[in-house]
């Protein structure tokens, strides 16, 4: 056995690598900055529409640009580049990032700021693997995530607040995204204090280790578990309208939401260790169909708050449990990796879907829809569950 291999063998935490306190923090950051957008996306794109910047449709077509071009960068760094030089990586990515939002400020066609964006989703998926690259690396990699959706939550929070109370009202959609690109620039700072080498999980055969049914199903599980939300979540406005709640209420309800979040995601990080993954996720899947089928049924006002309140709870709860399920599919963490593609591509793909089935001014099967999709969730777990256990893994 050689020094490394010792020092790797005495080490409890981390499978590979030993990072500081420091540069875990940083990572995290790094890859909270990737995600940032995600909880500003009301304000920001709100801000364009009022603003005359796009239409309705375009202003889909931004959105979902930007989150498949997240799903795509963060599934090439992982996947496709080694986990070296990783301050110069972040810092470059960061300066990429903070142009973009610059572009996006100052752009004055839909087609620009389309294309703003899908190069801001490029590198925010980069910096977002920043973060889960070292979260694999980890021999508690569910707890490690879920205090990364925890600090990605708090500073989507408060920037949420400052952009929604200051930046947007002093100086419009534009203020917003310069306040993003200030946001990368501090960030460099944090660059230069993550770790400079990721020591190298197993790559041997990585994409055969992705490419096997249990490591396509749970994917394709936590894909489906997205799609649910995101089809709920750009919807929601339009849904509480259709039953009687004014614009400024559902609003509202967004911002409760986000404060369930972050509470979801503590709860996780705090009891992920006492509850079996497979218990967790379906327990959430049949809540989140519950959920929908209660949105699909013209709730009253009372009965909405509480489902927004739940959806936002559960929605980052259920995190660390799919960051184990992806594991649990495959041990090289290859699968684990790709773990937020799956996510931001439920997300994009969710809301697209849904719009499919709406009739004119009914927008019930939106959350029809999603309740199908969390069903789906559930029902791909299990069949992971089989599919694992045949081949000696769950």
């Amino acid at each position: 056995m050689t020094a490394a291999d010792a020092a790797q063998a005495g080490n409890d935490d981390w499978l590979v690598g030993n990072p500081t306190g420091l540069q875990l923090a940083s990572a995290l950051w790094i890859g909270s900055v990737g995600l940032l957008i995600l909880g500003l996306q009301p304000v920001l794109l709100g801000a364009l529409y009022t603003e005359g910047h796009v239409t309705g449709d375009e202003l889909a077509l931004v959105a979902t640009a930007e989150m498949i071009a997240i799903a795509i960068g963060s599934a090439i760094v992982a996947m496709l580049l080694p986990a070296r030089n990783m301050r110069w990586k972040s810092s470059l990515l960061l300066v990429v990032l903070g142009l973009s939002n610059v572009w996006t400020a100052y752009a004055v066609t839909a087609n620009t700021l389309i294309a703003a964006r899908a190069v801001a989703g490029l590198a925010e998926g980069g910096l977002v693997a920043v973060a889960t690259e070292l979260i694999a690396r980890s021999r508690r990699a569910e707890r490690i995530g879920g205090y990364f959706v925890t600090l990605q939550t708090l500073a989507q929070c408060a920037l949420a607040l400052f952009l929604a109370l200051y930046a947007v009202p002093k100086a419009g959609s534009a203020g917003g995204f310069l306040a993003l690109g200030v946001v990368c620039l501090l960030s460099l700072v944090v660059a230069w204090t993550v770790a400079d080498d990721y020591a190298d999980l197993p790559k041997e055969e990585h994409f055969a280790n992705v490419l096997t049914v249990p490591a396509i199903t749970a994917l394709l599980s936590i894909f489906c578990y997205f799609m649910f939300f995101g089809s709920v979540w750009a919807f929601l406005e339009p849904l509480g309208a259709q039953f009687g709640i004014d614009d400024r209420t559902v609003g509202l309800m967004v911002s409760a939401s986000l404060a369930a979040q972050v509470l979801g995601a503590m709860t996780a990080t705090v009891f992920e260790a006492r509850i079996d993954y497979r218990f967790a996720i379906t327990v959430v899947g049949i809540v989140a169909a519950i959920s929908s089928v209660l949105l699909a049924f013209g709730p009253g006002l009372s009965l909405f708050w509480v489902v927004a309140l739940v959806m936002g709870f559960i929605l980052l709860f259920v995190v660390p449990y799919q960051i184990r399920l992806a594991i649990a599919a495959d041990e090289t963490r290859n699968a684990a990796l790709l773990v937020p593609a799956a996510q931001l591509f439920g997300l994009a793909i969710g809301p697209i879907a849904a719009s499919l089935l709406i009739d004119g001014g009914n927008f019930r099967p939106v959350p029809e829809f999603a309740a199908a999709t969390a069903v789906a969730s559930v029902a791909l777990l299990g069949f992971f569950v089989l599919a694992a256990r045949r081949r000696g893994q769950a």
